[in-house]
């Protein structure tokens, strides 16, 4: 992926004036950044990858009430080992934390094969979520298997985190695309942001195939494209639109 992690200097620079805790979940990297004032409700935003990486949307969340949380899987690529460790943080951090049973899920790039992966099994656990740029299908991105620029290195690995090889992959349904219908069912709302420029995780092979499975379910998804724009930058300059769809789904959702 050509979006690499920051130091942890500079994320600690990005969030240095709220109380940060850093610690090892079952030997994964773990964080969760405390708001000022926490909302009532206990409100919170699950980042998946990329964390400090255009935080515009979590500081506004934060200045909120939310509070956010991350925990790194990104070698696992969203399968069933990545989703039962998850289950295990989720159930962790809502009881230490007394924080809402249901989360805001933010998938940056290949962080949307994660929130997909684990809301599809968990519907009733996710207020919304916010993808933003997400790999869809795994044989897009990092396979390359059809437009996409792609990444040998890590496709070599992903195959071998889902227990798959060359041939096996082309019949697989445990992606986004897939999953991603038993959210729509649920009535989960969902919302993608992406540049119609980009060629390392293709919009027509990933959030356009995504949402059109979505619909034909019943799910309503709301999409936000960028144009002209590529892979990066993430999010949105201005994250108004962004931050109104997910106080619409958590603080400002009608009883």
């Amino acid at each position: 992926m050509l979006l690499l992690g920051l130091s942890s200097c500079r994320e600690d620079r990005i969030f240095s004036e709220y109380k940060i805790e850093e610690f090892s979940f079952q030997g994964h990297q773990a964080k969760i950044v405390f708001p000022h004032s926490k909302g009532e409700n206990g409100f919170w935003v699950w980042r998946a990858r990329f964390w400090g990486v255009e935080p515009q949307v979590d500081k506004a969340l934060l200045e909120k009430g939310f509070h956010v949380a991350y925990i790194d899987v990104a070698n696992l690529f969203g399968n069933s080992e990545a989703v039962a460790l998850w289950n295990d943080f989720y159930a962790f951090i809502t009881k230490k934390y007394h924080l809402n049973q249901k989360v805001v899920l933010e998938g940056f790039s290949r962080g949307g094969l994660i929130i997909y992966n684990w809301a599809s099994q968990n519907p009733k656990k996710v207020a919304c979520v916010y993808a933003d740029a997400p790999v869809c299908d795994i044989k897009s991105w990092p396979g390359g298997l059809y437009t996409g620029s792609g990444s040998p290195k890590d496709w070599e690995v992903c195959l071998q985190a889902y227990g798959l090889d060359e041939n096996s992959v082309m019949g697989f349904k445990g992606n986004p695309i897939h999953t991603c219908t038993k959210l729509a069912k649920a009535k989960v709302p969902v919302l993608h942001v992406f540049g119609d420029a980009d060629e390392v995780v293709p919009h027509f092979e990933n959030t356009e195939l995504l949402a059109k499975n979505f619909e034909e379910v019943g799910g309503k998804i709301e999409l936000i494209q960028k144009n002209g724009v590529g892979h990066h930058p993430h999010s949105l300059e201005d994250p108004e639109p962004i931050v109104d769809f997910i106080l619409s789904h958590t603080i400002h959702k009608a009883p």
